[in-house]
Parts: C-alpha cells; sequence; structure tokens
C-alpha cells in the first residue's frame, strides 16, 4: 500500500465498502462525456449517490483547477472513507493522492476503474473494471 493515499481497492471491494460503511462516499472524477457516452456507476441499491467531479476535461484533457474546491464544496468529512474512480483507476489515483495531502485520511483509489484496460483488441470493458466486475451501473 502507498503512503500517499489509503491504497488500490478493486471494484468489488469498493462496493462492499460504499456497502457496509453508511459514511463512504464514491467520486466518479471522468469526463462529462465519458458519464453521459460510457456510463455511471449506479449506487441506487445502496440508498447513495455518486458524486461528480471531472479530473479533467474533455476533449483537451485539461485539468480541473477547481477540482479541490468542488470537492471541499461537498463538505466530506476528513476522516471518512472517499473512493475515488475514473476509466482505468490513473486520474482517480492522482485524485485520491491530492485529497489526501490535503488532510483526508481515508482516500482509496478504484483500481481498474470503470472500463479497467483494454482488450487484445483494443477494447475496454472486458479485462476489468467496474462494468466486468458486473456491478449495479446505467447508461444514459
Amino acid at each position: 500500500m502507498s503512503t500517499d493515499y489509503a491504497g488500490d481497492l478493486s471494484p468489488l471491494a469498493a462496493w462492499d465498502c460504499l456497502a457496509k460503511d453508511t459514511k463512504a462516499e464514491l467520486i466518479d472524477v471522468r469526463s462529462e462525456a465519458e458519464w453521459r457516452h460510457v456510463g455511471l456507476p449506479n449506487l441506487s441499491d445502496l440508498s447513495k449517490e455518486v458524486h461528480l467531479i471531472s479530473w479533467q476535461f474533455f476533449p483537451d484533457m485539461r485539468q480541473n483547477l477547481d477540482f479541490v474546491e468542488e470537492m471541499e464544496a461537498k463538505s466530506f468529512d476528513k476522516n471518512q472513507c472517499l473512493l475515488f474512480l475514473c476509466r482505468s483507476g490513473v486520474r482517480s489515483k492522482y485524485a485520491a493522492q491530492v485529497m489526501t495531502s490535503l488532510g483526508y485520511t481515508k482516500c482509496f483509489n478504484v483500481a481498474e476503474g470503470f472500463e479497467g484496460d483494454r482488450d487484445q483488441n483494443g477494447h475496454r470493458g472486458t479485462v476489468g473494471g467496474w462494468k466486468k466486475a458486473d456491478l449495479p451501473w446505467s447508461q444514459a
């Protein structure tokens, strides 16, 4: 486990954490285009919402300079479990690291992300991730 954030969780472990910890929150840091066209985790079975705060903006993938401000506007407790999710686990790791550096003590990266890595044909959603783990999700 890294010392600069709480660590990585598999999608199934993330779901388990969200189900068992009533204060645990899921923050999807992908872009609006990804939310609209690829889909979103669905936490309705847990009576929770997914917090949508982009780490970068599509199409130029420039950094969201207001990310921390948008996170802090949610008024999360610095000791509650915050799970960060992106497409494959890279942007969400950065988000977990930044929030940890600001004193949030339980920031986890959802390893594999929503879609996982590419398969041998260059397609996502078949090798790993939230969707491959058959966790609830919806598409607009």
